[in-house]
């Protein structure tokens, strides 16, 4: 997802779009895990959600180092990765400075070569844009998933982090602001290459509730987030945040940051909290339930929430997106007719 339409960024700036953005992702793993034949007929037969599906071309897996099976990757900033499954993102188990007595000499990696997890050519990154633009589409930069909190978290471990804050450990101020101005180098590259839409994603929910309290996102992780934010928005460049998991108690926190799109999960938070809450207000990326209706139920009641989430959701001025992630385990018919359902509720405000 580096390119986006214009039809794109005028749902995000409730304009009018065409038809609803959607977006229908196929994780790696799957290509192990269904027969490959019948994932590609899936693409050949919806064109909407797979506009670019060449069926000379068949798609290649590329898996990324921190989803190799049996493979431990250590990332730039020297935190190592495990999985267990060709394809889903490993956990990560060696933390640098899981003990603070390592801290001094600690460094961040060059922005110049990495965004924390990948190699970046910057050359490459700006060929792209012109690129995309000569296509009529739109490039979008992107911090690596997990780019603050998550960071944080990667670096010192989950409990140690929490215990950081309630401790009010003078040490993590200055690897947030590591971190940070590590990030703010990403964003300023990405920005000086003329993109059009700038992503922050990581997840900060739980199934019930957040990963840190409000009082400890509002005093560590907001800030940062509002200072990664605003030259993006100070370059009339998009801002679009994305966090699995139940962030209720935080969202009012992170759109006020400077967010124009939001991508949450729909049954986790729950559609119509998301409707009083955010409609009309940023545009609602609606991330499409892989834990209960589409993995468990029948097609026809994946129909029935996918026209329900459009029509509590959307509006003919825009503000909706749609996007599922297809893994291992959800019933092929269940995946068809999600995407099934995307396509044909897209053009419902048509």
């Amino acid at each position: 997802m580096e390119t986006i339409t214009a039809n794109t960024l005028r749902a995000i700036r409730f304009e009018r779009p065409d038809y609803i953005p959607v977006v229908f992702w196929i994780n790696p793993a799957c290509w192990h895990h269904y027969p490959r034949d019948v994932l590609i007929d899936l693409m050949a037969d919806h064109k909407i959600l797979f506009p670019d599906f060449d069926a000379e071309n068949e798609p290649e897996v590329e898996l990324a180092p921190f989803e190799r099976r049996g493979a431990p990757h250590t990332d730039a900033w020297g935190c190592v990765w495990q999985t267990t499954d060709d394809g889903i993102t490993g956990a990560v188990t060696g933390h640098p400075l899981a003990d603070w007595s390592d801290f001094e000499g600690f460094v961040g990696p060059d922005p110049d070569l990495t965004n924390g997890v990948l190699s970046i050519d910057w050359a490459a990154v700006r060929d792209r844009v012109v690129t995309a633009k000569a296509d009529g589409k739109h490039y979008t930069g992107s911090l690596e998933h997990g780019h603050a909190f998550q960071r944080l978290s990667y670096i010192r471990g989950y409990e140690n982090l929490l215990l950081d804050m309630a401790d009010s450990e003078p040490r993590l101020r200055r690897l947030i602001e590591m971190v940070e101005t590590f990030n703010a180098e990403i964003v300023r590259r990405y920005l000086d290459c003329g993109v059009a839409m700038m992503r922050y994603p990581e997840d900060l929910g739980m199934q019930s509730g957040p990963m840190l309290s409000p009082d400890n996102f509002r005093s560590y992780i907001k800030p940062m987030y509002e200072h990664l934010m605003a030259p993006a928005r100070e370059a009339g460049c998009l801002v679009h945040m994305h966090s699995d998991g139940d962030i209720r108690d935080l969202v009012a926190d992170i759109t006020i940051s400077g967010v124009d799109a939001l991508n949450l999960q729909d049954l986790v938070n729950g559609i119509d909290w998301i409707a009083a809450n955010l409609k009309g207000r940023v545009c609602i990326d609606i991330d499409i339930d892989r834990q209960q209706i589409t993995r468990f139920a029948a097609p026809e009641q994946i129909d029935g929430l996918v026209r329900q989430e459009v029509e509590v959701l959307g509006s003919r001025q825009g503000g909706l997106m749609m996007i599922y992630g297809l893994y291992p385990g959800v019933p092929l018919e269940n995946a068809r007719a999600v995407a099934d359902a995307m396509e044909r509720y897209a053009g419902f405000y048509t």
